[in-house]
């Protein structure tokens, strides 16, 4: 196997439809993130019951907070806006509270599954968040082209 140095490997964007699936990739996990952040605000009062319930300090708070890193970190890559800034929100949101919201080794027994599930879904996400964040430094095809790269 040969690794290749970086300047070596062709731009993802080059080949046909890389761009407008990289887009439709962008808007699927972002818009899905950013939605998960509006319901931190639609259902303040329950998130912050459960949040209290798996010992966050400061629920409401710790909610509303997670919830706007969900939003602007959604949003932000769906459109491409501050990509870097967006990605990171979203992999330290993820990187945070997976294991503190979803810790199924520590959940009762009829809850295992669900929390297992949930687990190993935002771990799936966190992965597709460094992968945005890797890609923060390269143009972005079809988006607001606004960022510190």
């Amino acid at each position: 196997m040969t690794i290749l140095p970086i300047e070596a490997v062709p731009m993802v964007f080059d080949e046909p439809l890389t761009g407008e699936l990289f887009l439709i990739a962008r808007i699927l996990f972002g818009g899905v993130l950013a939605f998960t952040g509006l319901n931190h605000f639609l259902d303040l009062d329950g998130m912050a019951g459960y949040a209290e319930m798996k010992g966050i300090p400061a629920p409401q708070l710790a909610v509303a907070f997670t919830g706007g890193m969900l939003v602007f970190g959604g949003l932000g890559v769906a459109a491409g806006v501050l990509p870097a800034i967006a990605a990171g929100a979203l992999a330290v949101f993820l990187l945070v509270t997976t294991p503190k919201m979803h810790d199924f080794w520590n959940a009762p027994e009829d809850q295992q599954q669900s929390e297992m599930t949930n687990f190993l879904k935002n771990t799936a996400l966190f992965g597709v968040s460094l992968a945005f964040l890797a890609l923060a430094a390269v143009d972005w095809p079809y988006s607001a082209g606004v960022g510190f790269f």
